[in-house]
């Protein structure tokens, strides 16, 4: 339950910033905009980092953790948000909200295709209904609309990739992931965005974006890394998915944009679709090897079985800990400790 909780925050949060950046695209090009916004991401980090001093993990990341976060910070933090702004610019904040369910879709169609996480006919069917739920919202608004969504879902393409790939690292806390992402796509696209034209916008709107990126793309990331880690990336990604109702709803509130037929229909297939994935669970016997890393977790939830002295087994902490081997058999997630595949 609290691994829900904290992916729904994080989505309400991710989902708020569609129509904060459509007013922020007034005055800044997508590069620009896009490095400030992940500039402020790793601002918004740095109360975590703070927070996890005296936790850092006992070794430096190994090779295959290093790829991973390198391809998180290249597709995730550098190519997608540049995709999205594109996108943001062609249409309606409502529909690009709403489009932005396509990330899902991606990260359950990755994570079956290349990570072998079990899905299934219910996950495939739900994939399959948000797929045609972003058509109708893309045929709906002709062909700017059809632009829009093609670079609406490239960018969802790349963030689902990076949900798969931030789901796997071990040795490095989610706060950390969320600012490495932050610092490192913030300051390449906002050199390129600088490089291509000079900042043509005032230093309010500038922080004003900076704030955006700190709680949508900081505090938001950090969030849902955090829920995908405990439970699994599609299933975390599927509550996340209540961002873009969140976004299109103060899209139409705020910004005074028209809600027809088309969205309606299109997001009451959205949310079928999501709340079919979510349902989408499996037991069998399953055995753990040795295995060595660093995230939150508790003491009672049958997989972390060291022993803290005056800590009650229900308290959420961070540190680096050891998992000796262990099998069982219970409903679960592809989270952390479930990375095995099904063939």
């Amino acid at each position: 339950m609290r691994g829900i909780a904290i992916a729904f925050a994080a989505a309400a949060l991710f989902g708020a910033s569609t129509p904060a950046c459509k007013r922020l695209l007034g005055e800044l090009p997508p590069f620009q905009l896009a490095g400030l916004l992940y500039l402020g991401a790793a601002l918004g980090t740095g109360g975590w980092l703070l927070r996890e001093r005296g936790t850092r993990p006992a070794q430096r990341l190994d090779p295959a953790n290093r790829a991973r976060l390198a391809g998180a910070v290249a597709l995730g933090g550098i190519a997608g948000p540049v995709l999205l702004l594109h996108g943001l610019r062609l249409a309606l904040a409502g529909s690009v909200s709403l489009l932005l369910n396509l990330e899902i879709a991606a990260t359950a169609a990755l994570g079956a295709w290349f990570f072998r996480e079990p899905l299934g006919a219910r996950g495939w069917l739900a994939v399959g209904g948000i797929a045609v739920a972003g058509a109708i919202v893309s045929g709906d608004a002709g062909w700017p609309g059809l632009a829009a969504a093609a670079l609406v879902a490239a960018a969802c393409l790349c963030w689902g990739a990076d949900n798969q790939l931030t789901a796997r690292i071990d040795g490095i806390t989610p706060a950390r992931a969320a600012f490495w992402k932050g610092a490192v796509a913030g300051s390449v696209n906002g050199a390129i965005g600088l490089a291509t034209s000079p900042l043509p916008t005032t230093p309010a709107r500038a922080i004003a974006a900076l704030a955006v990126g700190a709680l949508a793309y900081g505090v938001s990331v950090a969030l849902f890394i955090s829920a995908a880690q405990q439970l699994g990336a599609t299933r975390a990604q599927a509550i996340f998915a209540s961002a873009p109702f969140i976004g299109a709803a103060l899209s139409f509130a705020l910004l005074g944009e028209p809600l027809g037929r088309a969205s309606l229909a299109a997001a009451a297939l959205f949310a079928a679709s999501v709340a079919l994935l979510l349902r989408a669970r499996h037991e069998h016997p399953h055995a753990h090897q040795r295995l060595e890393h660093v995230h939150e977790h508790r003491h009672d939830d049958g997989h972390h079985l060291h022993e803290h002295a005056g800590l009650a087994p229900s308290a959420r902490h961070t540190h680096w800990h050891v998992h000796e081997p262990q099998a069982h058999a219970h409903p679960h997630w592809p989270d952390l400790h479930h990375r095995h595949g099904h063939r």
